[in-house]
């Protein structure tokens, strides 16, 4: 493996190490291991196959895994189900968002606290997260679904914050989305940061990740490849276009 150690960074919230994971017969996920400290950003790059969406899923506990340890918080997580990890504060937005139709844009919120003792704060958390989110704050009556999909891909996001995470991971949120609403999303996960909220991001666009990111992973057929600063490797191109070029 390729390493690149960096010193100094905050004491790790999650704690990944020799995670295995598996699809029918396929190894998707081989011996990797890493951190995410608390307040940070850290992008966990590849290219398409590489394993990053199964590594989050297997995070969340919704791909349970061969073996190996997750950590979160001090707590061992790797044998609980995705329902006890989320109200111990680790929230996934999928790739696909999951935007429930039907419902209106304040009833996708509600579902983020459904089934938490929180669920009385329910009106000034939607309060707090609507001005935080301009955009859904003039749509909370209209139908989920028929926003446009970046709109949906902030209702997500806002979903998930509704139960007050310390780690979210987020897969590819920026994909089929119009840049001014992108420019919008990277302002809000630094927002995040600032607000204390751990970020682990899969996301296409590279450099601008990397941009945002405190650290970030290189995943290749499974395998972490390599892994330092954002800055650093914002700084090699090569190996950018090694590992994640399509």
């Amino acid at each position: 493996m390729i390493t690149s150690r960096t010193p100094g960074h905050p004491s790790p919230l999650l704690s990944v190490e020799n995670l295995n994971a598996w699809y029918d017969r396929s190894h998707v996920v081989q011996n990797i291991g890493f951190t995410v400290g608390r307040g940070e950003i850290v992008t966990l790059m590849g290219r398409n196959g590489a394993g990053k969406t199964t590594t989050l899923r297997t995070l969340m506990g919704l791909l349970m895994r061969r073996s190996g340890t997750v950590v979160f918080d001090g707590q061992a997580l790797h044998d609980q189900p995705a329902h006890v990890r989320y109200h111990r504060g680790l929230a996934y937005v999928p790739e696909d968002r999951r935007i429930v139709p039907g419902l209106t844009v304040r009833e996708n919120l509600l579902l983020g606290i459904i089934a938490s003792a929180d669920r009385g704060e329910a009106d000034s958390r939607i309060d707090a997260i609507a001005d935080t989110f301009p955009r859904l704050k003039e749509r909370l009556s209209q139908e989920a679904t028929s926003m446009s999909g970046g709109e949906q891909q902030m209702l997500a996001i806002a979903r998930a914050l509704m139960a007050k995470p310390q780690m979210i991971l987020l897969d590819e949120p920026s994909e089929g989305i119009m840049p001014v609403l992108v420019d919008e999303m990277f302002e809000l996960f630094l927002s995040m940061k600032a607000a204390g909220t751990s970020i682990l991001l899969v996301e296409q666009n590279v450099e601008r990740s990397l941009t945002i990111s405190d650290r970030a992973y290189i995943m290749d057929q499974g395998q972490m490849v390599h892994e330092g600063s954002a800055a650093d490797l914002l700084a090699q191109p090569e190996i950018q276009n090694r590992y994640c070029s399509v």
